[in-house]
């Protein structure tokens, strides 16, 4: 900004700032008036839509996969996204704390004047794109099928199975329709078409790559899982 224009800036920020409002009580009645407005806002959809209640907790179970807040489910997302363990600091320490540090930047790195939306272009798309991002994240990471429940049309000679599956852990790196999660397993959903029932169980047995072994099943819930799994055609 030149010398001049910055002097011009100053004078008419006085002379608008003296034939401004006081703090008490103009601001602080229309901060307060927003700040009931959101909490009314919370209270009436908690008791609306009311609070979401997980599985039942069970301290004998090794395979709990657990989920985060609502509001932290953008950053849950992040972390399926980016699925190799070596990059998971990248995740959930890096990338946050780098956009974070942008945002709080953005002031500095950007001195107009201006307070239209439509002058200032950084600022403007600066925002528009973090809160796209934030909702289109917590959107995906919010209807994210359950890792504990196969929500599907199961025959009932394979309910059984599927209850096994669910159980067992499998959706926490398993996809299956529209549970568990996309990696870092291969996605159930189609599964008896790809290998037959034989090849499943030796999967089971052995735990093929990072996989763990399921040897330890029982030989009915083993056959039941099998079953199951080699249905989905």
């Amino acid at each position: 900004m030149k010398p001049q224009d910055k002097q011009a800036y100053l004078e008419e920020y006085e002379v608008l700032k003296k034939k401004g409002k006081p703090f008490f009580p103009y601001a602080v009645l229309k901060d307060s008036a927003m700040a009931l407005i959101v909490v009314g806002v919370i209270i009436a959809m908690s008791i609306i839509l009311g609070a979401e209640q997980g599985p039942k907790a069970d301290p004998t179970s090794t395979t709990y996969v657990p989920r985060p807040e609502w509001y932290f489910f953008f950053l849950f997302e992040v972390l399926r996204v980016i699925k190799p363990p070596e990059l998971v600091p990248v995740a959930t320490i890096g990338i946050p704390t780098i956009c974070m540090v942008l945002l709080l930047l953005l002031p500095f790195y950007d001195r107009g004047p201006e307070r239209r939306p439509e002058r200032r272009p950084l600022a403007t798309t600066a925002g528009i794109l973090t809160i796209l991002a934030m909702g289109y994240l917590t959107f995906a990471g919010a209807t994210t099928g359950s890792p504990f429940e196969v929500e599907s049309d199961v025959a009932p000679r394979y309910k059984a199975g599927s209850e096994v599956v669910a159980s067992s852990g499998c959706l926490a790196c398993h996809k299956l329709g529209e549970n568990g999660n996309n990696g870092p397993g291969p996605e159930l959903t189609h599964i008896g078409a790809r290998i037959p029932r034989a090849a499943i169980i030796r999967s089971i047995e052995i735990g093929p790559s990072i996989m763990p072994s399921f040897r330890e099943l029982p030989k009915k819930k083993l056959d039941q899982l099998a079953d199951f799994l080699s249905s989905l055609n």
